[in-house]
Formats: structure tokens, sequence, C-alpha cells
């Protein structure tokens, strides 16, 4: 009798956000600081190479000298004009007070926006904008969990 073999595979290619790459001449600046905004701790695989692991994502940071690896003039620290860093937290009003000693340059403070998150919005050491957001809507919670 025949034998029938069959490869089969029922994996679909998906795509998976892996991580955010901040690319800084400041290595130790912004990584100290989205250690303060995140309250978790990098880890430094190499000393110009950190990660910071949350639960949803990875924020990577490295020095300008690992954009190299990429190839020339692939990316250029603090000229960071179009991407917003997000992050979502339990309660935005009170992330703004604490992070008021720690923050130089905000551009909103706490409100809430038409598509229903509250939110605050600030640069980082080198000018990217982070927007910490809490969805207080029916609506932008549903669309949060969903």
């Amino acid at each position: 009798m025949p034998s029938i073999f069959c490869i089969c595979s029922t994996s679909v290619n998906r795509v998976t956000a892996a991580s955010i790459r901040i690319i800084t001449d400041d290595l130790e600046g912004v990584v100290q600081f989205y250690e303060r905004v995140t309250d978790v701790p990098a880890v430094r695989y190499t000393p110009v190479f950190a990660e910071l692991k949350l639960p949803s994502a990875t924020l990577a940071i490295g020095h300008t000298q690992t954009a190299q690896l990429f190839g020339a003039d692939s990316a250029r620290p603090a000229d960071n004009h179009t991407v917003i860093i997000e992050f979502r937290v339990d309660d935005v009003d009170s992330e703004y007070e604490r992070l008021k000693p720690l923050v130089n340059d905000w551009v909103q403070e706490p409100t809430t926006m038409p598509w229903g998150n509250r939110s605050i919005l600030f640069r980082d050491p080198d000018g990217s904008l982070v927007n910490l957001f809490t969805p207080v809507t029916e609506e932008a919670v549903e669309r949060s969990d969903g």
C-alpha cells in the first residue's frame, strides 16, 4: 500500500509589530527619559543599544553608531517630524502630574480628543513627539479593547 505524505501548513503570513526604534546621539539621556516615562527598566545588550520591553511592544533605542549598519544616511538622530510615539496609560491626568518635572517641552496639556481619548503630548530629549493617552468615552474604550 502506498504511503501518503502530507506537508501541510496552517500558518498564515502575519505581520506583527515588534518594536519602534529611536536613533540618537544621546543614548543615555534618551534611555533614562523613557525609563522614567514608562517605569520600565531598559535591557542593555551592548553599550550602543537598549530596549524597553512593554507588554504590547518594544521601544528600542540605538546610538547613531548602530544606524550605520543599515546603510549610510538611513536614519538621522533628532530629526523626527512625522511619527508620534504613543503609550496607553490608566490615568493620563495623573501621568501629567507625575511627568511635569521630567518633561521640558510640553505640546499639549491633558485634553479630550474628538475620538474619545484623553491625551498629553510632549517631546522627548531628541524632539520626538510622545503621546500618553487614556480612552475615556465608551466608543474609545471599545475600540481600544477590541
